[in-house]
């Protein structure tokens, strides 16, 4: 134990005047109640707000930013780089991106360790991605113009560790054909928490409820939900005029 958490364990104890002294005047302190003056603490708030944004925004761009598209294969342009920090890279792989994308900076890039071949994301124009997104790319994941990702969701293109029993107590990695390949084509919608397993290809224009776990390829044009996904109904192309293709049965 340390010397604080000592320190603060013994006053806790309460078991003598000193110590119950000292308890309630630093308890007196932490709930200080300070009035609020409006015409004071508002102002004052909005200006320090007001450094704050500017001192983030010059730290976004001036260094976040740019140390992000370090470490992207082109120069994809009007990057929107959303949050405080950097997304978390690991593993070998290359990114590419395409222009008009909007990122948030807690994502997670991740490249298989054990691939015989550099893993590959690529990532096309006007694209969404949310707050604690996960690309794991063992081998390729691909992810289509206009697509959106809501917060918290995974593209778990490789598991991580093998099959077998004694290999994974052994701390051997996943085996090559675990690893595959996952395809988002334009204008796909994954809301928030979804998660799309190695294998999968998600059509174009198909959404993806909330909280789903696609282990299944699904056609375009279609809302999907559950776990595992199936098809919940036929979107429409616009609200006036139904898809060209035949409809999905619902699953």
């Amino acid at each position: 134990m340390n010397s604080f958490a000592h320190l603060k364990a013994w006053i806790k104890a309460r078991d003598t005047k000193l110590k119950r002294f000292l308890y309630a005047a630093l308890k007196g302190i932490i709930t200080l109640d300070v009035p609020a003056v409006k015409v004071i603490h508002l102002p004052l708030h909005t200006v320090i707000s007001s450094l704050v944004n500017v001192t983030l925004f010059f730290v976004r761009s001036f260094y976040w930013k740019p140390v992000l598209l370090a470490r992207v294969s082109n120069r994809p342009k009007r990057l929107n780089l959303f949050g405080n920090g950097i997304p978390y890279f690991t593993g070998p792989l290359m990114v590419s991106m395409g222009d008009d994308c909007r990122l948030s900076s807690k994502v997670t890039f991740a490249g298989r360790a054990s691939a015989p071949v550099t893993p590959e994301l690529v990532i096309g124009n006007n694209v969404g991605i949310g707050w604690q997104m996960g690309f794991y790319v063992g081998t390729r994941i691909v992810v289509g113009n206009n697509v959106r990702m809501g917060g918290e969701g995974t593209l778990a293109g490789y598991p991580g560790h093998p099959l077998d029993a004694r290999a994974r107590a052994a701390g051997e990695p996943d085996t090559d054909d675990q690893a595959r390949d996952i395809i988002l084509e334009d204008d796909v919608w994954l809301a928030r928490g979804v998660i799309v397993n190695a294998g999968v290809t998600i059509g174009r224009g198909t959404i993806v409820a909330a909280g789903s776990v696609v282990t299944k390829s699904l056609p375009s044009g279609v809302l999907a939900g559950g776990a595992p996904a199936r098809i919940i109904k036929q979107l429409c192309a616009d609200e006036h005029a139904p898809l060209d293709s035949p409809l999905v049965h619902v699953a």
